[in-house]
């Protein structure tokens, strides 16, 4: 009887704790060694002055490396340009993550919801590590899936460490919001948040076909089905997903630091009282994702004050428009800018509250290759996506 390896145990651990809603799944999370597939990592290093990261690298059956990459946790691998596997020793990692291999536990749930069935092909949007590609080949079969990412080297390191544990899924570099490698697929899922849904992804989406993806710069996770009039109809999901957003250079654009410098301290060209409380968009974030969908591209910045725990949110433009609201006793609300960024955020909340506060799940979506949008109960408000 051949005796189990090192990392067997951990891997059906985490299957058990992942797969409890969807057990179809669980043979292929016992039978995927994601800790070949991570290797090393990036780990944030607390209360450093910048954005910085740490490498960790650890012998390949050591416990700590088998209990951090069987644990239902994200695991940086690229942070600005620079991949975990390129570190040298000592050297940190500076800026916002550009890769990662996420929680198995979402990729479980969001291939759960793709409904895939035997014989149909699967293409899976951001290869990053490889886990999801390696979970849908063990299942479906090597041939039945492709998998893409925009970063050749994270093409080719997936691809040679699938191979070394027996998956050959089809791995290719490319743009997915340009062409695919092949005209047609039963089911798409994307581990990359998109806005808009590529074209490409509709026209290559056969009828009866469903897509799972998320949208840029919110956490809403739409499940759709493409209907015989070209039409893919769906929803947005009750349970909420973050994924970076597609890119197509090595790292992300950078922060709007210059607009943020002005928009600290400066008296606004308009200075009023905020029409109610000011906000908090971390804890309200159905408010926060609505005016994303509203007014994209709008960088959400907030601060507390120390001495007397007065709250500051800032918005931040690329045309430098800008706002920074202090709540308090006396709160004022300072805009400047092209456009007044404030007035956008407080008439999205006055929609939102004439629409009763529905929640973001209940708004219905359509897609198509013009064009994509979400819409509110009743029609009342529609998004292009």
């Amino acid at each position: 009887m051949t005796e189990a390896p090192p990392w067997a145990a951990a891997a059906a651990a985490l299957a058990d704790a992942v797969t409890a809603d969807a057990p179809a799944w669980h043979d292929a999370v016992c039978n995927t060694p994601r800790h070949r597939l991570v290797p090393r990592w990036w780990q944030r290093i607390p209360s450093s002055p910048a954005q910085e990261w740490e490498q960790v690298d650890l012998p390949e059956d050591s416990p700590e490396r088998l209990h951090t990459t069987y644990a239902d946790v994200t695991l940086v691998t690229r942070v600005g340009p620079t991949h975990a596997d390129h570190a040298t020793p000592g050297e940190h990692g500076k800026g916002d993550p550009t890769s990662s291999s996420t929680l198995p536990g979402l990729i479980v749930s969001m291939a759960h919801r793709l409904d895939v069935r035997p014989g149909q092909r699967v293409l899976d949007v951001g290869t990053g590590s490889g886990y999801s590609a390696a979970l849908f080949a063990r299942r479906f079969g090597d041939e039945n899936v492709t998998s893409v990412d925009v970063d050749p080297y994270l093409v080719e390191a997936a691809r040679t460490r699938l191979a070394g544990f027996g998956r050959t899924p089809r791995v290719e570099a490319v743009d997915a919001t340009g062409g695919l490698p092949d005209p047609e697929y039963d089911r798409i899922m994307a581990t990359v948040s998109v806005r808009p849904v590529p074209a490409s992804w509709l026209h290559a989406l056969r009828p009866g076909g469903r897509l799972v993806t998320t949208i840029a710069h919110t956490a809403l996770l739409i499940t759709a089905d493409m209907g015989p009039d070209g039409i893919a109809r769906g929803s947005v999901q009750p349970d909420p997903a973050t994924f970076m957003e597609t890119r197509r250079e090595a790292d992300y654009p950078a922060k709007l630091n210059e607009v943020f410098t002005t928009a600290r301290v400066r008296e606004g060209e308009d200075v009023r009282p905020p029409d109610g409380p000011v906000p908090d968009l971390w804890q309200e974030w159905p408010l926060r994702w609505l005016y994303e969908l509203d007014t994209p591209g709008v960088e959400t910045r907030a601060a507390t004050y120390p001495d007397d725990g007065r709250r500051v949110v800032w918005l931040l433009a690329a045309d430098g428009s800008w706002a920074r609201a202090e709540d308090g006793t006396a709160a004022l609300v300072h805009q400047g800018g092209p456009r007044r960024l404030w007035d956008d955020l407080e008439r999205v909340r006055r929609k939102w509250e004439e629409n009763n506060r529905f929640p973001l799940h209940s708004m219905r979506a359509e897609l198509t290759p013009d064009g994509s949008h979400l819409l509110a109960p009743a029609a009342a408000w529609r998004f292009a996506i």
